[in-house]
C-alpha cells in the first residue's frame, strides 16, 4: 500500500451515529478490561475451536495437498488485514474490523459454500446462510452453549456480511431501533435477521463487507493458475493490465482505490473504473474457476458424504437421544464422539436457546446439524471411513489371528 494513503487526513470523515454503549453492550454484562472491548473479541474468536477449525476447511478449492492453496482460515485473515488497512486509512476502528473479519466465516460448513448448499438441500433448512449461523456459532455454540457473549457491533458485522452480494459503493444502516407492540423503541438484536438483505450498523462493519470480496477474488485467480484449473491465456488482457494476475498485486489497487474514493465519497465505495474491473474479474472467476466442471464433479460426491453422515447421526440420535452410554455399542468413534457432544451439550437444546436459528419443524434435528456444520473437511471423510469401516471392526481381525 502506498504510504501516503495511510497519511492523507480524510476529506469526509466517518462516524458511525449508532452510540458507543450500544455498540459495545453486551448479551451479558462483563466488566472490559485493558484489551478494549473490540481486541477482547479478537482474542475470543481466535482461542475458539472453530476458529482453529478453519485451518482445514475449504475455501475454494477441496482438500488442496499443495501448502500454498488458501484456506479458509488464511480467507478470513486475508479480510482482517485489508478491512484492517482501510480502517486505519478512514480514521476507523481497526480492532472492530478485525474482530468482525476473524469471526464472520466461523460458520462455514465443510466443504466449502458448496457443503453449505448441500446442508441446506438435506435438511429442508432453507435458506441455510452461513452469516446467520456464525452469529448463532458465537452466541450460543462455542463454549458448550454458552457462546463468547461478543459486543453488538461484532456479532452485528459477521451476521451481515454477506459476500456474494456487489456493490460499488456502501452506507451503514443506523436504523436499529423499531417499536415493539406500540411500545419504547427496541433494538434490534442482529439474531433476529433472518435474511440477506441489511447492511452493517457501522463502517467498519461496511468495510469488512467489501474487504470479504477484495480478500478472495484474486486469490482465487492466483490459487485456480497455480492448480492449473485455468490458463493465463484464458484472462481478459484488461484484468492482466489493470490489475495484474498476484493476489497482492490486484488487493493493492482495490485497496487504494477503495481508500481514495472514499474518502472523496464519504461512503465506502470503489471508482467507476474499479468497481466495472472488479465486476470483470468476478465474473470471470465464476465462469471459469467457481463453475467449472473440475469443482463442480465434487457436488454429487460430497453430497453423499454429508447425506450419509446425517441420516446416520438421525438415526442414532433418535434411537438413543440422551442415554450416551448408548452410543458407544455403535463401536465407531463417530458414534461415542457425537454422544459425548450431546453430554455437553444437553442443557442448551433443552433451554430451547437454539431456536434463535432452528425453526420448531427443525428442533429435532438441532444437534445433528450442529455437529456435522462444525466439521473440518478432513474430519467429515474420517467419520464416512468409521460408519463404513469401523476401528473396532479392523481390531476384530487382530483377534482373530492371534487366536490361530
Amino acid at each position: 500500500m502506498k504510504d501516503g494513503n495511510l497519511n492523507n487526513s480524510s476529506k469526509k470523515s466517518f462516524i458511525n451515529k449508532i452510540d458507543n454503549s450500544i455498540l459495545k453492550s453486551r448479551l451479558y454484562k462483563r466488566e472490559e478490561d485493558i484489551r478494549g472491548a473490540y481486541f477482547r473479541d479478537i482474542t475470543a474468536i481466535i482461542h475458539s475451536y472453530p476458529f482453529r477449525r478453519l485451518k482445514h476447511k475449504t475455501q475454494v478449492f477441496f482438500s488442496p495437498k499443495n501448502d500454498h492453496i488458501c484456506t479458509r482460515i488464511e480467507h478470513v485473515l486475508h479480510v482482517a488485514t485489508i478491512s484492517a488497512t482501510i480502517c486505519r486509512a478512514l480514521n476507523l476502528d481497526s480492532d472492530l474490523a478485525w474482530a468482525i473479519s476473524v469471526g464472520h466465516d466461523l460458520g462455514h460448513a465443510p466443504f466449502g459454500h458448496v457443503g453449505e448448499e448441500i446442508i441446506s438441500k438435506i435438511t429442508k433448512i432453507k435458506p441455510f446462510h452461513h452469516e446467520h449461523y456464525s452469529l448463532y456459532l458465537v452466541d450460543n455454540l462455542i463454549n458448550y452453549g454458552k457462546g463468547l457473549n461478543l459486543t453488538y457491533a461484532v456479532r452485528d458485522g459477521i451476521a451481515k456480511h454477506c459476500g456474494e452480494k456487489f456493490e460499488k459503493f456502501i452506507e451503514p444502516d443506523f436504523e436499529i431501533f423499531r417499536k415493539k407492540d406500540g411500545f419504547e423503541p427496541k433494538i434490534i438484536d442482529p439474531s433476529e435477521i433472518k435474511d440477506l438483505n441489511h447492511y452493517p450498523a457501522t463502517y467498519e462493519g461496511c468495510v469488512v463487507w467489501m474487504s470479504d470480496k477484495i480478500a478472495y477474488v484474486g486469490r482465487d485467480l492466483e490459487d485456480a493458475l497455480q492448480l492449473k484449473i485455468i490458463k493465463e491465456s484464458q484472462i481478459p488482457d484488461i484484468i492482466k493490465k489493470e490489475l495484474g494476475i498476484k493476489n497482492n498485486e490486484i488487493i493493492d489497487k482495490f485497496v487504494n482505490d477503495i481508500i481514495n474514493t472514499s474518502k472523496k465519497e464519504g461512503k465506502i465505495s470503489f471508482s467507476d473504473k474499479m468497481f466495472d474491473l472488479f465486476l470483470k474479474l468476478k465474473n470471470f472467476n465464476y465462469n471459469f474457476i467457481y463453475k467449472s466442471k473440475i469443482l463442480n464433479d465434487y457436488f454429487n460426491y460430497f453430497e453423499r458424504v454429508l447425506k450419509i453422515l446425517f441420516e446416520y447421526l438421525c438415526e442414532i440420535f433418535d434411537k438413543y437421544k440422551n442415554n450416551y452410554d448408548k452410543y458407544k455399542t455403535e463401536t465407531n468413534f463417530l458414534a461415542i464422539r457425537f454422544g459425548d457432544f450431546i453430554r455437553k451439550m444437553e442443557t442448551f437444546y433443552s433451554s430451547g436457546k437454539h431456536l434463535t436459528f432452528y425453526d420448531n419443524k427443525h428442533t429435532n434435528i438441532a444437534p445433528v446439524v450442529d455437529y456435522i456444520t462444525g466439521m473440518t473437511d478432513d474430519y467429515a471423510l474420517e467419520c464416512i471411513y468409521e460408519i463404513m469401516i469401523p476401528k473396532k471392526f479392523e481390531f476384530k481381525f487382530d483377534e482373530f489371528l492371534l487366536e490361530e
